[in-house]
């Protein structure tokens, strides 16, 4: 057997990794026989170097087997479809409550293992842990009994559930090594494949917030992940989403949770968001035969949303794993606030032409709320909201966005980081922008 520096070297010459150096590599994840820097030298190696269908099967299958598989046979058994979305990330990303509440409405079981941040965007994981008592890492018993019990459970990786993946994750996070799309891959159908999964719906985001910036960057990892997927048995379809501003108007964990609350409620439903989540829910709904085509499923998310029922599935399931059983009710009384508000004022007149949504995941980043390390700790309360969508006419002094911090000093600063990542321009024609395509294009 190879030593770990040995395995790096293979891969950081642009040589094929064979089966055993990638098992080698994987229980190394898992023993610790590869410390913190031979892994972020072997993901900096993958990154530089790729890996080819193969490798990144049988990468893919190896973190997947590092932990417990599940299976379903008492939902399966009066054929409850299990399906599960995942999206590669974005800002403003809190899709997976909306449509997995959706979806279970609507008779599927979705048992959703989700991530924490990575870079300059916001976790699943971490947005739950904004509600105090939620338990992200249930046992898998108590997981499942919650899929049975209301169709959907959102957790983090448990301990046994893919562990190569879940130290690698951490790594690549503060190793520039995210965009991979070999580990991309790789690290999200390990989780997905474990969980015993009959459909699943990828999103993949593109655009300067997003890790894939560039069409062709997106079409590959879609691509990538459709075929390996697919290859495993797991009826996959990948969908390409726009990811060149904030998706909704709340960037921040506690910030997304409210605005989770408003849009399953019908108090407030962004546009754009309520887009991505619709066409994301349609496609698990007819790819697992809940619906027959995308209008009979258009017809059961909004019977699934104007009845309340995604409302209280997604109660039910907070309530389930440890939370409070009124989070729409009381949400303050469930979630931080953060010390201090500062609303961010435009210091022009025109249209809202541009975002760089990669710079204000970083200012939420820089105010507490994401990671640089990861054994940082994450302050929940703090992020953007009112945020407001390109192509909004804007005048001087005119509110464009509110931010939450845990001082003033922390607030100015983003205040300023926010005005210098938009682009505001006088003239009439910046109002098309709003008319821009928010899905781009479906694979698989």
């Amino acid at each position: 057997m190879l030593l770990p520096q040995e395995i790096i070297r293979i891969k950081r010459d642009g040589l094929v990794l064979n089966n055993e150096n990638i098992q080698c590599f994987v229980d190394g994840l898992v023993d610790g026989s590869f410390t913190d820097s031979q892994v972020g030298a072997m993901a900096m190696a993958i990154f530089n170097n790729g890996m080819s269908t193969a490798e990144t099967v049988a990468l893919t299958q190896a973190m997947m087997n590092s932990g417990q598989l599940m299976s379903w046979p008492e939902i399966h058994s009066f054929n409850g479809p299990i399906i599960d979305k995942h999206s590669t990330g974005g800002v403003g990303d809190k899709v997976s409550f909306m449509l997995g509440a959706i979806v279970a409405a609507c008779g599927g079981y979705v048992p959703m293992v989700s991530g924490r941040g990575l870079g300059h965007t916001g976790g699943t994981a971490d947005k739950l842990e904004s509600i105090k008592g939620f338990n992200v890492q249930p046992s898998i018993k108590q997981f499942k009994q919650v899929v049975k019990q209301c169709g959907l459970a959102i957790i983090s990786q448990t301990e046994n559930l893919a562990p190569a993946d879940k130290r690698l994750y951490g790594i690549r996070d503060v190793s520039a090594t995210v965009e991979s799309i070999p580990l991309i891959t790789a690290s999200i159908l390990s989780k997905k494949l474990a969980e015993g999964l009959d459909v699943l719906v990828m999103d993949v985001k593109v655009g300067n917030g997003a890790m894939m910036q560039e069409m062709t960057q997106a079409q590959a990892l879609a691509q990538s992940i459709v075929d390996v997927a697919n290859g495993a048995g797991v009826k996959t379809q990948a969908i390409i989403t726009d990811m060149n501003q904030v998706l909704g108007n709340s960037a921040g964990n506690a910030l997304e949770m409210i605005e989770t609350l408003e849009y399953l409620s019908g108090t407030y439903r962004d546009n754009r968001l309520h887009e991505v989540v619709v066409s994301l829910s349609s496609a698990m709904l007819t790819n697992s035969g809940l619906a027959k085509n995308d209008q009979e499923a258009l017809t059961l998310i909004s019977q699934a949303l104007d009845s309340g029922k995604a409302a209280e599935i997604f109660a039910i399931m907070i309530a389930s794993l440890d939370g409070p059983s009124n989070l729409f009710e009381q949400p303050w009384h469930a979630m931080k606030q953060a010390n201090v508000t500062l609303d961010i004022i435009s210091t022009q007149s025109g249209y809202l032409e541009a975002m760089d949504t990669r710079a204000i995941g970083l200012a939420v980043v820089e105010l507490g709320g994401g990671r640089t390390a990861p054994s940082d700790s994450v302050d929940h309360s703090v992020g953007f909201d009112q945020i407001l969508a390109l192509g909004t006419k804007i005048s001087k002094g005119d509110i464009i966005a509110r931010v939450h911090a845990k001082n003033l000093t922390s607030a100015k600063q983003a205040s300023k980081q926010y005005l210098n990542a938009v682009v505001i321009k006088e003239g009439a024609e910046q109002k098309e922008k709003r008319l821009a395509p928010v899905i781009y294009q479906t694979v698989g």
